[in-house]
Order: C-alpha cells, then structure tokens, then sequence
C-alpha cells in the first residue's frame, strides 16, 4: 500500500535504534525511512485482514451452520 509522496510529511521521533535496525533487517528496506513506512503498512494490512476475518466469523455464526467435530476434539 503505497501513499502519494504528496501525502509525506516530516516527522521527528525518538525510537530504539536496536527495534528500527531489527525491523530493517526483517523487511529488507534500505533506510530507516523506508522501513518506518513498510512496517505501518504491514499493520494496516494486518489490521484490514483481521477486520475480514472476523466479520467472515461473524457471517458463519448468523448462518446457524451446524458444524460437525469430525475428529472428535471439541468434547475433551
């Protein structure tokens, strides 16, 4: 999810370098910048998948579907 660079603005934080060095490493970027900006991307794209999931959870227990324990796991 990319933002219109006319969207930027400047920003100054106070951050653990240790988490932001971590956090460049995992994702590959190649500056703090970059890697500021992907890792709030991530968190929408989580949060966004989250919202569907639950409402996907919600839609099946409307429907009063009957589920079946076919391993028999869910009576210990």
């Amino acid at each position: 999810m990319k933002t219109p660079t006319s969207a930027r603005k400047h920003k100054h934080f106070v951050l653990n370098q240790a988490k932001l060095k971590k956090a460049q490493r995992i994702l590959r970027t190649r500056t703090e910048t970059e890697t500021i900006d992907r890792a709030l991307d991530d968190v929408i794209d989580q949060h966004e998948r989250n919202r569907r999931a639950w409402a996907a959870t919600e839609e099946l227990l409307k429907s009063r579907v009957r589920l079946r324990d076919v391993f028999g796991r869910l009576e210990e």
